[in-house]
Protein backbone atom coordinates (compact mmCIF):
# COMPACT_ATOMS: atom_id res chain seq x y z
CA UNK A 1 0.00 0.00 0.00
CA UNK A 2 2.70 2.51 0.90
CA UNK A 3 3.82 1.82 -2.62
CA UNK A 4 0.78 2.51 -4.48
CA UNK A 5 0.66 5.71 -2.55
CA UNK A 6 4.09 7.04 -3.22
CA UNK A 7 3.29 6.41 -6.39
CA UNK A 8 0.40 8.12 -6.49
CA UNK A 9 1.67 11.22 -5.15
CA UNK A 10 4.14 11.50 -7.63
CA UNK A 11 1.30 10.88 -10.49
CA UNK A 12 0.09 13.85 -8.70
CA UNK A 13 3.19 15.75 -8.11
CA UNK A 14 2.94 15.32 -12.30
CA UNK A 15 -0.11 16.09 -13.22
CA UNK A 16 -0.37 19.72 -11.16
CA UNK A 17 3.13 20.32 -12.75
CA UNK A 18 1.42 19.57 -16.22
CA UNK A 19 -1.28 22.10 -15.31
CA UNK A 20 1.09 24.47 -14.06
CA UNK A 21 2.39 24.60 -18.03
CA UNK A 22 -0.56 24.39 -19.73
CA UNK A 23 -1.72 27.59 -17.32
CA UNK A 24 1.34 29.71 -17.69
CA UNK A 25 1.07 29.03 -21.63
CA UNK A 26 -2.31 29.89 -22.31
CA UNK A 27 -2.15 32.85 -20.29
CA UNK A 28 0.53 34.09 -21.38
CA UNK A 29 -0.17 33.49 -25.17
CA UNK A 30 -3.35 34.98 -25.10
CA UNK A 31 -4.48 38.41 -26.80
CA UNK A 32 -4.38 41.21 -24.22
CA UNK A 33 -1.89 38.55 -22.03
CA UNK A 34 0.19 39.85 -18.78
CA UNK A 35 2.59 42.37 -21.06
CA UNK A 36 -0.18 44.53 -22.10
CA UNK A 37 -1.96 44.97 -18.62
CA UNK A 38 1.24 45.21 -16.80
CA UNK A 39 2.49 48.03 -18.68
CA UNK A 40 1.23 51.35 -19.17
CA UNK A 41 -0.58 52.04 -22.49
CA UNK A 42 1.08 54.61 -24.02
CA UNK A 43 4.59 54.54 -23.87
CA UNK A 44 7.19 55.01 -26.22
CA UNK A 45 9.01 51.78 -27.92
CA UNK A 46 12.01 52.97 -25.61
CA UNK A 47 10.34 53.23 -22.21
CA UNK A 48 8.20 50.06 -22.67
CA UNK A 49 11.43 47.95 -23.33
CA UNK A 50 12.79 49.30 -20.28
CA UNK A 51 9.73 48.77 -18.20
CA UNK A 52 9.60 45.23 -19.78
CA UNK A 53 13.16 44.37 -19.20
CA UNK A 54 12.40 45.77 -15.19
CA UNK A 55 9.76 43.43 -15.19
CA UNK A 56 11.44 40.38 -16.60
CA UNK A 57 8.76 39.73 -19.51
CA UNK A 58 11.44 40.10 -22.09
CA UNK A 59 12.80 37.03 -21.45
CA UNK A 60 11.98 33.81 -23.43
CA UNK A 61 8.67 32.10 -21.60
CA UNK A 62 10.74 29.01 -20.73
CA UNK A 63 12.54 31.54 -18.36
CA UNK A 64 9.70 33.02 -16.79
CA UNK A 65 7.91 30.27 -16.40
CA UNK A 66 10.87 28.62 -14.17
CA UNK A 67 10.97 31.93 -12.29
CA UNK A 68 7.02 31.75 -12.05
CA UNK A 69 7.80 28.05 -10.91
CA UNK A 70 10.77 29.23 -8.22
CA UNK A 71 8.82 31.75 -6.50
CA UNK A 72 5.35 29.42 -6.97
CA UNK A 73 7.45 26.90 -4.63
CA UNK A 74 8.57 29.35 -1.88
CA UNK A 75 5.14 30.86 -1.58
CA UNK A 76 5.03 33.98 -3.61
CA UNK A 77 2.23 33.31 -5.78
CA UNK A 78 3.07 37.07 -6.97
CA UNK A 79 1.27 40.45 -6.70
CA UNK A 80 -1.76 42.15 -8.83
CA UNK A 81 -0.87 44.04 -11.79
CA UNK A 82 -3.10 46.97 -11.40
CA UNK A 83 -2.54 47.93 -7.48
CA UNK A 84 0.67 45.29 -6.83
CA UNK A 85 -1.30 43.93 -3.74
CA UNK A 86 -0.20 40.50 -3.15
CA UNK A 87 -2.09 37.66 -4.30
CA UNK A 88 -1.33 35.29 -1.33
CA UNK A 89 -2.86 38.03 1.04
CA UNK A 90 -6.23 38.39 -1.63
CA UNK A 91 -6.49 34.55 -1.65
CA UNK A 92 -5.75 33.05 1.11
CA UNK A 93 -8.64 34.55 3.63
CA UNK A 94 -10.94 33.57 0.45
CA UNK A 95 -10.40 29.28 0.44
CA UNK A 96 -11.48 29.29 3.33
CA UNK A 97 -14.72 30.55 3.01
CA UNK A 98 -15.10 28.71 -0.16
CA UNK A 99 -14.20 25.60 1.76
CA UNK A 100 -17.04 26.61 4.26
CA UNK A 101 -19.78 26.54 1.73
CA UNK A 102 -18.25 23.64 -0.39
CA UNK A 103 -18.04 21.74 2.74
CA UNK A 104 -21.27 22.32 4.09
CA UNK A 105 -22.81 21.89 1.00
CA UNK A 106 -20.98 18.68 0.17
CA UNK A 107 -21.98 17.24 3.94
CA UNK A 108 -25.68 18.47 3.30
CA UNK A 109 -26.22 16.95 -0.27
CA UNK A 110 -24.33 13.45 1.59
CA UNK A 111 -26.52 12.83 4.53
CA UNK A 112 -29.84 13.20 2.21
CA UNK A 113 -28.22 12.03 -0.63
CA UNK A 114 -27.34 8.48 0.11
CA UNK A 115 -29.86 7.58 2.69
CA UNK A 116 -32.70 8.50 0.40
CA UNK A 117 -31.09 6.66 -2.86
CA UNK A 118 -30.91 3.68 -0.46
CA UNK A 119 -34.24 4.00 0.98
CA UNK A 120 -35.52 3.99 -2.89
CA UNK A 121 -33.85 0.86 -3.76
CA UNK A 122 -35.81 -1.07 -1.60
CA UNK A 123 -38.52 0.59 -2.51
CA UNK A 124 -38.45 1.12 -6.09
CA UNK A 125 -41.68 3.26 -8.27
CA UNK A 126 -43.44 4.16 -4.50
CA UNK A 127 -44.20 7.50 -3.19
CA UNK A 128 -40.43 8.37 -2.40
CA UNK A 129 -38.88 6.97 -5.22
CA UNK A 130 -41.19 8.98 -7.43
CA UNK A 131 -41.16 12.45 -5.55
CA UNK A 132 -36.83 11.72 -5.79
CA UNK A 133 -37.45 11.81 -9.47
CA UNK A 134 -39.47 14.63 -9.89
CA UNK A 135 -37.17 16.70 -8.01
CA UNK A 136 -34.33 15.25 -9.81
CA UNK A 137 -35.85 16.89 -13.04
CA UNK A 138 -36.12 19.95 -11.30
CA UNK A 139 -32.14 19.78 -9.68
CA UNK A 140 -30.68 18.79 -13.44
CA UNK A 141 -32.54 21.80 -15.04
CA UNK A 142 -32.85 24.69 -13.30
CA UNK A 143 -29.35 26.78 -13.85
CA UNK A 144 -27.56 27.42 -10.62
CA UNK A 145 -27.95 31.20 -10.91
CA UNK A 146 -31.05 31.34 -11.90
CA UNK A 147 -32.12 29.29 -8.65
CA UNK A 148 -30.03 31.10 -6.69
CA UNK A 149 -31.94 34.65 -7.68
CA UNK A 150 -35.21 33.18 -7.17
CA UNK A 151 -34.56 31.68 -3.64
CA UNK A 152 -33.56 35.70 -2.89
CA UNK A 153 -36.45 37.33 -4.03
CA UNK A 154 -38.90 34.49 -1.82
CA UNK A 155 -37.06 34.01 0.84
CA UNK A 156 -35.18 36.97 1.35
CA UNK A 157 -36.83 39.87 -0.28
CA UNK A 158 -40.33 38.54 0.73
CA UNK A 159 -40.01 36.55 3.56
CA UNK A 160 -37.49 37.99 5.19
CA UNK A 161 -36.07 34.94 6.41
CA UNK A 162 -32.84 34.95 5.45
CA UNK A 163 -30.20 37.13 4.31
CA UNK A 164 -29.82 38.42 1.20
CA UNK A 165 -26.29 38.30 0.13
CA UNK A 166 -22.55 38.30 1.78
CA UNK A 167 -21.19 36.18 4.18
CA UNK A 168 -22.07 38.00 8.15
CA UNK A 169 -24.24 40.64 9.10
CA UNK A 170 -22.00 43.72 9.57
CA UNK A 171 -20.71 43.97 13.32
CA UNK A 172 -22.00 40.68 13.83
CA UNK A 173 -18.44 38.82 12.14
CA UNK A 174 -17.37 35.87 13.91
CA UNK A 175 -21.41 35.27 14.83
CA UNK A 176 -21.51 31.33 14.17
CA UNK A 177 -26.10 32.07 14.55
CA UNK A 178 -25.09 34.58 11.88
CA UNK A 179 -22.71 33.00 9.94
CA UNK A 180 -25.65 29.81 9.62
CA UNK A 181 -28.01 32.02 8.37
CA UNK A 182 -25.86 32.71 5.64
CA UNK A 183 -25.23 29.80 4.63
CA UNK A 184 -28.84 28.24 4.42
CA UNK A 185 -29.64 29.81 0.78
CA UNK A 186 -26.17 29.20 -1.25
CA UNK A 187 -26.02 25.77 0.46
CA UNK A 188 -29.37 25.26 -1.42
CA UNK A 189 -28.26 25.97 -4.42
CA UNK A 190 -25.18 24.25 -4.29
CA UNK A 191 -26.20 21.40 -2.58
CA UNK A 192 -29.60 20.75 -4.56
CA UNK A 193 -27.44 19.64 -8.07
CA UNK A 194 -24.96 17.11 -5.89
CA UNK A 195 -28.10 15.75 -3.71
CA UNK A 196 -30.06 14.61 -6.79
CA UNK A 197 -27.07 12.95 -8.27
CA UNK A 198 -25.59 11.32 -5.38
CA UNK A 199 -29.20 10.09 -4.61
CA UNK A 200 -29.48 8.22 -8.32
CA UNK A 201 -25.48 6.88 -7.81
CA UNK A 202 -26.92 5.33 -4.52
CA UNK A 203 -30.17 3.82 -6.00
CA UNK A 204 -28.85 3.00 -8.42
CA UNK A 205 -25.88 0.93 -6.93
CA UNK A 206 -27.62 -0.06 -4.69
CA UNK A 207 -30.13 -2.10 -6.98
CA UNK A 208 -27.11 -3.79 -8.63
CA UNK A 209 -26.08 -4.93 -5.72
CA UNK A 210 -29.02 -5.99 -4.25
CA UNK A 211 -29.42 -8.33 -7.79
CA UNK A 212 -26.07 -10.23 -6.66
CA UNK A 213 -26.58 -13.80 -5.84
CA UNK A 214 -24.69 -13.55 -2.25
CA UNK A 215 -27.57 -11.55 -1.65
CA UNK A 216 -30.18 -14.01 -2.65
CA UNK A 217 -28.16 -16.19 -0.84
CA UNK A 218 -28.04 -14.37 2.57
CA UNK A 219 -31.75 -13.70 2.27
CA UNK A 220 -32.79 -17.51 1.47
CA UNK A 221 -30.88 -18.07 4.80
CA UNK A 222 -33.29 -16.00 6.55
CA UNK A 223 -31.12 -13.35 7.17
CA UNK A 224 -32.77 -9.80 8.41
CA UNK A 225 -33.51 -7.69 5.63
CA UNK A 226 -31.83 -4.27 7.56
CA UNK A 227 -28.62 -6.32 8.13
CA UNK A 228 -28.40 -7.48 3.95
CA UNK A 229 -28.79 -3.59 3.47
CA UNK A 230 -26.25 -2.55 5.77
CA UNK A 231 -23.84 -5.13 6.02
CA UNK A 232 -24.00 -6.98 3.10
CA UNK A 233 -24.57 -4.28 0.16
CA UNK A 234 -23.84 -1.18 1.08
CA UNK A 235 -20.47 -1.38 1.17
CA UNK A 236 -19.79 -2.68 -1.92
CA UNK A 237 -22.52 -0.23 -3.32
CA UNK A 238 -20.85 2.87 -2.05
CA UNK A 239 -17.28 1.89 -4.12
CA UNK A 240 -19.03 4.14 -7.41
CA UNK A 241 -20.18 6.72 -5.14
CA UNK A 242 -16.96 7.05 -4.09
CA UNK A 243 -15.41 7.64 -7.89
CA UNK A 244 -17.92 10.12 -8.42
CA UNK A 245 -17.21 12.33 -5.39
CA UNK A 246 -13.56 12.16 -6.28
CA UNK A 247 -14.62 13.34 -9.88
CA UNK A 248 -17.03 16.32 -8.33
CA UNK A 249 -14.47 18.46 -7.04
CA UNK A 250 -14.08 20.63 -10.42
CA UNK A 251 -17.78 20.65 -10.93
CA UNK A 252 -18.36 21.87 -7.05
CA UNK A 253 -15.69 24.79 -7.56
CA UNK A 254 -17.46 25.81 -10.51
CA UNK A 255 -20.74 25.54 -8.79
CA UNK A 256 -19.26 27.68 -5.91
CA UNK A 257 -18.19 30.52 -8.91
CA UNK A 258 -21.86 31.14 -9.99
CA UNK A 259 -23.14 30.99 -6.35
CA UNK A 260 -20.55 32.84 -4.46
CA UNK A 261 -21.29 35.75 -7.34
CA UNK A 262 -24.83 35.35 -6.62
CA UNK A 263 -24.64 35.98 -2.93
CA UNK A 264 -21.75 38.07 -2.89
CA UNK A 265 -19.83 35.10 -0.84
CA UNK A 266 -16.72 36.31 -0.14
CA UNK A 267 -14.55 33.06 -1.69
CA UNK A 268 -12.38 31.49 -4.07
CA UNK A 269 -15.21 31.54 -7.05
CA UNK A 270 -16.12 35.01 -6.57
CA UNK A 271 -12.66 36.55 -6.42
CA UNK A 272 -11.87 34.43 -9.93
CA UNK A 273 -14.67 36.30 -11.38
CA UNK A 274 -13.53 39.50 -10.19
CA UNK A 275 -9.71 38.92 -11.52
CA UNK A 276 -11.14 37.71 -15.10
CA UNK A 277 -12.68 40.63 -15.69
CA UNK A 278 -9.78 42.69 -14.24
CA UNK A 279 -7.17 40.45 -16.25
CA UNK A 280 -5.46 40.26 -13.31
CA UNK A 281 -3.87 36.53 -14.90
CA UNK A 282 -1.30 36.14 -11.50
CA UNK A 283 -4.33 35.77 -9.14
CA UNK A 284 -6.15 33.50 -12.12
CA UNK A 285 -2.81 31.70 -12.08
CA UNK A 286 -2.83 30.90 -8.51
CA UNK A 287 -6.61 30.42 -8.05
CA UNK A 288 -6.17 27.60 -11.06
CA UNK A 289 -3.07 25.96 -9.04
CA UNK A 290 -5.16 26.23 -6.02
CA UNK A 291 -8.38 24.14 -7.67
CA UNK A 292 -5.85 22.05 -9.57
CA UNK A 293 -4.34 20.65 -5.85
CA UNK A 294 -7.88 20.42 -4.78
CA UNK A 295 -8.83 17.74 -7.50
CA UNK A 296 -5.82 15.62 -7.41
CA UNK A 297 -6.41 15.22 -3.50
CA UNK A 298 -9.84 14.71 -4.24
CA UNK A 299 -8.94 11.97 -6.49
CA UNK A 300 -5.99 10.31 -4.51
CA UNK A 301 -8.29 10.73 -1.51
CA UNK A 302 -10.73 8.54 -3.35
CA UNK A 303 -8.32 6.19 -4.45
CA UNK A 304 -7.35 5.43 -0.23
CA UNK A 305 -11.32 5.42 0.69
CA UNK A 306 -11.80 2.45 -1.60
CA UNK A 307 -9.70 0.20 0.54
CA UNK A 308 -11.45 1.66 4.04
CA UNK A 309 -14.86 0.83 2.34
CA UNK A 310 -14.22 -2.31 1.06
CA UNK A 311 -11.66 -4.81 2.88
CA UNK A 312 -11.33 -6.88 -0.60
CA UNK A 313 -9.97 -3.42 -2.51
CA UNK A 314 -6.36 -3.54 -2.49
CA UNK A 315 -4.10 -0.75 -3.35
CA UNK A 316 -1.15 -3.49 -4.59
CA UNK A 317 1.94 -3.58 -6.29
CA UNK A 318 -0.66 -3.22 -9.60
CA UNK A 319 -1.62 0.04 -8.75
CA UNK A 320 -4.95 -0.93 -9.34
CA UNK A 321 -8.07 -2.48 -7.06
CA UNK A 322 -7.84 -6.31 -6.91
CA UNK A 323 -10.45 -8.34 -4.96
Amino acid sequence: MTEYLIRRVLQSVLVIFLITIVTFLLIHAAPGGPTQVMLSPGLSPEVFKQQAHNLGLDKPIYIQYIRWVGDLLQGDLGYTFKNHLAVSDLLLPRIGNTFILMGAAWLVSLIIAIPWGIYNSTKVYGLSDQSASFISYIGFAMPTFWFGILLQQWFSLKLDWFPLSDMHTRGKEGDIGDLFMHLVLPITVLALGFLVSYMKYARASMLEVLDQDYIRTARAKGVKERKVIFHHALRNALIPIITVLGMDLPILVGGAALTESVFNWPGMGRLYVQMATQREYSVLMAITIVTAVMVVLGNLLADILYAIVDPRVKLGKQGGKAA
